[in-house]
This record gives C-alpha cells, sequence and structure tokens, in this order.
C-alpha cells in the first residue's frame, strides 16, 4: 500500500466520522479523542462502525469499538479488518 493510498483511506474515514459526529473536519486530528474532545457516545461510535463496514465493504466486530477512539485507532481496526 502507498501512502496516497493511506492517506486518502484515512480522508474517508474523517469525512464518515466528521458526518457522523457532526463537526468540521478541521476540528479531528489522527489523535484527538472522539469521546473526550469531540463528545461521542457509544451509539455514535456504533453508527461509525457500521458507516465504515458499508464504505469498505467489509465486517468489523463490535468487540474493536474500544480500539476506535480516535482517526488512527480506526483505521487500525479497519485496515485490519479489510487485509490492507
Amino acid at each position: 500500500m502507498t501512502v496516497v493510498q493511506r492517506d486518502e483511506r484515512i480522508e474517508t474515514i474523517k469525512e464518515i466520522v466528521c458526518d457522523i459526529l457532526e463537526i468540521e473536519e478541521e476540528e479531528v486530528s489522527e489523535t484527538s479523542l472522539f469521546k473526550e474532545k469531540h463528545g461521542a457516545d457509544s451509539l455514535r461510535a456504533i453508527e461509525i462502525l457500521a458507516a465504515l463496514e458499508k464504505e469498505f465493504g467489509t465486517v468489523i466486530n463490535q468487540s474493536e469499538l474500544p480500539r476506535m477512539v480516535n482517526l488512527a485507532g480506526v483505521y487500525e481496526v479497519v485496515a485490519e479488518s479489510a487485509g490492507w
């Protein structure tokens, strides 16, 4: 995988997260915490998970939710599930 592919995937993940959390993309960094900084709750986390599954055509186990606390964590989980 190239750096460009990773950046494009991170950008797609960021768009999904920002849309669901109803925040501006500028407000989110790879390490900003969704719950603490952006007020995400468990329902929003499940919405994010479902949207990512649909976007990337993969299945993500809900047991991975504790790792999905920021963009970096979400990317890792999606990458593992999608086999990147």
